[in-house]
């Protein structure tokens, strides 16, 4: 069987099921990926399930969310955490050192490995060669206790690339463009296979960009080819001993095709409120703008930034305008910063921040209200910036930097200065010691006591699922409700990431700011139901969107469909996911009515379609689930834990 790279790399992992998609697989997990803002409740779950020890590969833990320390919190958790990593056997990236996709990239990433991240972005490091999944936190922890993990097959979806990218149009416009064709869904159930002639141009950063942002397209994951120029990567970081070629054999096919002419390209950008609302940057020129932002992981990498210091060298931002510079990694920052790029950014006006995630993730930065904020971070879900009344667009370095000197939207083809040539530069290694802590040994490790300061609280008991329930719908959604949206980021939002009971006091606030005071008053008389349209939880892998609202009473979630993520969240929560069997009926259920749900148990088990009832309507919704066997046991028993739990009394352990 001739196979594709995206076949190989499960195949070669393969450890139950078949490669029929749509049917589930379980796949061994070479490497995980945690950073601050889930990994601290994926260290809460390793010591509630019992591991001792990291059975991956390799396992970092990075500290890239929460770096603002206005109090004890943060720097509590990052307490926690690095004693977390040496006694489950963890890598442990300090606070500063960057954002965990491009560092885990540099530092740890290995062509034909799979990687499992409890953050939706770590789809980025199939830029290597990898298969690169972002999953829910306890699905990471599963993998760092050496459990397979599960996911159905997907569709593989090939994307030829011809042609050259032509002057001021960059790999954050390849992928807007896969965007505007293709919008947040359509590259859910699939993985997106990069190929082609055009590739031979793109470095490894470049296919970082595109790989990052197929979280927005819904995709399972993004690989490229490993190939000569990871090969380059790998000898600039003093790893080329981890280099092997993997490529697509002759006359591979796909499930599904596209094709790119990178030639025809012009410079792109997503329209509030969703990485899907892309047109040409020229269709919108001169909206004025209030800040320009480059960085983030979605723009990582050495020449994102050079090429818009570049651009702004010996000039000066327009008045009015935040120019906020946030450099990726610490590698990237002594970088910029031995070439001279950031003394230009500085010069004309850039504000510099540490390297991390920090305005992406709403973590300071956020714009003023009701003003445009033009951004290369990968999402621009509304309030995810920080501020409610947010107008976010997405847009490469090359845009952000003309329009920072503008003061609107700008087409950067309309600068009146020749595209600048960037050329690479060299790692320091030196520069970068110690903030990548290595793992110690087993024997150390089971020694060390986990560090909790006061901000940390363990994971409640959680009930199994009851055989019948009446429960209200609080809430009514409509279509793309994001995890942004369920359970906000933000500086007031992340530091509570470790203490489930006061972060659910923002659930849904986006929503409905009503939804706490109402889930709460109805908690003790029963639990709730919510129900919502299409891509319901897209967005972040954060667990939490799933748990906190699970904490505040939440038993069932009825949609017309789910994002791949957040469904597998609710099942790790124990919360039941049912879509609607006929569409219409969405129309049938209004806030404040009533479900019935009769002898649930044995219905999710003989049937993958049943009926609920409407409490006083007399009217009855068919509603279907898509569990596996092994989702079942995990909803009946009420979530992960108590099923694992379970396994090991009867397994006698």
């Amino acid at each position: 069987m001739k196979m594709n790279v995206a076949q190989k790399l499960i195949m070669d992992h393969l450890v139950s099921g078949d490669m029929e998609p749509g049917t589930e697989i379980g796949l061994k997990i070479d490497q995980t990926l945690t950073q601050d803002a889930t990994g601290t409740m994926v260290m809460l779950e390793l010591e509630a399930m019992g591991v001792d020890q990291a059975k991956t590969e390799a396992s970092a833990q990075y500290v890239d969310h929460n770096l603002i320390q206005s109090d004890h919190r943060n720097p509590d958790d990052h307490l926690f955490l690095r004693s977390a990593a040496k006694r489950f056997g963890l890598y442990y990236s300090r606070p500063g050192n960057g954002v965990s996709h491009p560092v885990h990239m540099q530092k740890l990433c290995k062509p034909g490995r799979t990687l499992l991240g409890s953050d939706s972005h770590t789809c980025a490091n199939g830029c290597m060669g990898m298969l690169a999944m972002g999953a829910g936190g306890i699905d990471v922890a599963m993998a760092i206790a050496g459990e397979p993990f599960y996911v159905k097959m997907p569709q593989v979806w090939g994307v030829k690339l011809t042609g050259k990218l032509p002057d001021w149009v960059s790999a954050k416009d390849v992928i807007l463009e896969m965007l505007r064709r293709h919008d947040v869904k359509g590259g859910v159930g699939k993985i997106i296979e990069y190929y082609g002639p055009g590739l031979k141009d793109l470095s490894a950063m470049d296919r970082h960009v595109i790989a990052n942002m197929g979280a927005e397209l819904g995709a399972t994951a993004t690989v490229f080819p490993s190939d000569k120029e990871v090969k380059r990567f790998l000898k600039q970081q003093g790893r080329e001993e981890d280099w092997q070629e993997i490529s697509a054999d002759k006359g591979a096919t796909y499930d599904l095709h596209d094709e790119i002419d990178l030639s025809s390209l012009e410079p792109m950008i997503a329209k509030p409120s969703s990485p899907g609302n892309v047109v040409p940057v020229s269709e919108i020129a001169g909206e004025p703008i209030y800040q320009s932002y480059i960085g983030s992981s979605a723009n990582p990498g050495y020449r994102d930034f050079a090429i818009a210091a570049e651009i702004v060298k010996g000039k000066y931002i327009a008045n009015g305008v935040s120019f906020d510079i946030n450099p990726s990694s610490r590698q990237t920052l002594t970088q910029l910063v031995d070439g001279g790029h950031i003394a230009s950014l500085l010069s004309a006006g850039g504000r510099l921040h540490q390297a991390g995630c920090n305005g992406c993730i709403g973590m300071g930065q956020a714009p003023a209200s009701g003003r445009n904020s033009l951004r290369t971070t990968p999402r621009n879900f509304p309030g995810r910036s920080g501020t409610k009344e947010d107008s976010v667009f997405l847009c490469s370095p090359e845009t952000a930097a003309a329009s920072a000197l503008t003061g609107v939207i700008t087409d950067p083809r309309t600068l009146e200065m020749s595209y600048p040539t960037i050329k690479e530069a060299k790692v320091d290694f030196d520069k970068e010691q110690g903030m990548l802590e290595e793992p110690i040994s087993p024997a150390e490790g089971i020694n060390v006591e986990l560090e909790k300061g006061p901000n940390i609280s363990s994971i409640p008991q959680l009930s199994p699922l009851e055989d019948s329930f009446e429960v209200p719908v609080l809430l009514k959604m409509g279509d793309n409700i994001s995890t942004d949206e369920i359970l906000a980021g933000g500086s007031r939002v992340l530091p509570y990431r470790s203490n489930l009971q006061k972060i659910s006091t923002f659930t849904f606030e986006i929503v409905d700011d009503t939804y706490y005071e109402r889930a709460m008053k109805q908690k003790d008389e029963g639990g709730h139901a919510v129900v919502g349209g299409y891509n319901y939880g897209q967005g972040s892998s954060r667990e939490h969107a799933a748990l906190a609202p699970r904490f505040l009473g939440l038993k069932a979630v009825v949609v017309k469909d789910f994002a791949r993520i957040h469904l597998q969240n609710l099942i790790n929560f124990g919360v039941l996911p049912v879509q609607f069997v006929d569409e219409s009926d969405y129309e049938k259920i209004e806030a404040g009515d009533v479900l019935e749900f009769d002898n649930v148990r044995d219905k999710i088990q003989n049937d993958n379609e049943f009926e609920i009832g409407l409490k006083g309507k007399d009217e009855k919704i068919r509603v279907r689930h898509s569990l596996t066997s092994r989702h079942l046991d995990i909803i009946l028993a009420g979530g992960v834990i108590n099923w694992i739990k379970n396994k090991q009394q009867e397994s006698g352990v």
